[in-house]
């Protein structure tokens, strides 16, 4: 009995051990779309996590104590960098943790901001030629954290990168497609600057890179000036921006909201965007569908019709009463 409790108290002594050699290594990623890249690759041999949640705002994000303790635990953080994720430096000195840290967009030359000196464009994924250097470096953080799976990150890369890849000539092909004066991209804050540069469309926005800006009168003239130009048929919602100004600018220059975009976070899985690379192909989809139209077949352009046909329909009624008038007057008369 004695060493059978001895040999029951040696097993509880040694079960944190076992338990700690069967946790995979923690990566966290600031957002949803570097989550995703880090899951492709690691291939379910990593423990993968976002900070930022699916369909929050990493502009305005705000750290909880979980995040803290998240971060804490780490061994593994994923971050873009370029003025992104402002709240990041206190949260990883707030957190005591001494994971690596490792910045994704490491390769890759940003789009500088034209009002604001030292302040990039962060939203460099949107170009899926970019998105190569950030698959990169994301294999190679994972394999500095776990060399003994560097061949199996390795694998998984090389499929990833095909995939990518294609899809970005996909994305070439479509941009394509649309009428070249109708190629104009309008959205709620200016994400979609180096998707706009790589595929041949132009694009504007109400706020600046960032969702915290202050929106000013002078955008949304330059908008509807925009738009009455270009005849733009349609401008784009995003998921994680209130669309409510994009609406009104929509009505008052009576064209269609063409879509909602996917552009700081993916969807969740019953979206049609619960991954990066479909998140890219969703949004270009719905960018050739609404822009191809043309300019006025929006709701703007059926309140027209439908105005010209309540014409006709009343002018076939007037003919009918006038008819019928002197049908009945003829009558009379022979009688």
């Amino acid at each position: 009995m004695k060493n059978r409790t001895g040999y029951l108290l040696i097993l509880l002594m040694a079960m944190p051990f076992w338990l700690r050699a069967e946790e995979k290594p923690l990566v966290v990623a600031t957002a949803s779309i570097f989550a995703d890249m880090a899951e492709n690759i690691s291939g379910g041999l990593l423990d993968v996590r976002s900070i930022v949640p699916i369909g929050g705002d990493p502009h305005i994000y705000e750290p909880t104590p979980g995040d803290a303790q998240l971060v804490n635990s780490a061994d593994l953080i994923l971050k873009n960098g370029l003025t992104f994720e402002g709240w990041l430096s206190e949260l990883i000195e707030n957190s005591g943790t001494r994971a690596i840290v490792r910045t994704i967009t490491e390769g890759i030359s940003p789009i500088e901001s034209i009002k604001y000196k030292n302040s990039a464009d962060p939203h460099a994924w949107m170009d899926a030629s970019l998105g190569l250097i950030y698959i990169e470096n994301v294999k190679k953080a994972l394999s500095e954290i776990d060399p003994d799976n560097a061949e199996a990150f390795e694998y998984n890369y090389q499929i990833y990168r095909r995939q990518l890849m294609g899809l970005d000539q996909e994305i070439a092909t479509a941009i394509q497609s649309i009428p070249e004066k109708q190629r104009v991209l309008i959205t709620s804050h200016d994400a979609f600057r180096y998707y706009g540069k790589r595929y041949g469309i132009r694009v504007e926005a109400i706020l600046g890179t960032s969702t915290d800006a202050e929106v000013q009168t002078s955008d949304i003239l330059r908008l509807s000036k925009v738009i009455r130009e270009n005849k733009v048929p349609a401008v784009f919602i995003e998921t994680t921006v209130n669309p409510k100004l994009l609406r009104q600018i929509a009505s008052d220059n009576k064209v269609s909201i063409g879509g909602q975009l996917y552009s700081d976070s993916i969807g969740d899985e019953d979206s049609p965007a619960p991954t990066y690379l479909k998140m890219l192909e969703y949004n270009t989809k719905t960018i050739v569908a609404a822009l191809s139209r043309p300019a006025g077949d929006g709701p703007a352009g059926k309140e027209n019709k439908g105005t010209a046909a309540r014409f006709v329909l009343y002018g076939l009624l007037g003919l009918l009463l006038v008819g019928g008038f002197f049908l009945v007057a003829r009558r009379m008369s022979g009688t």
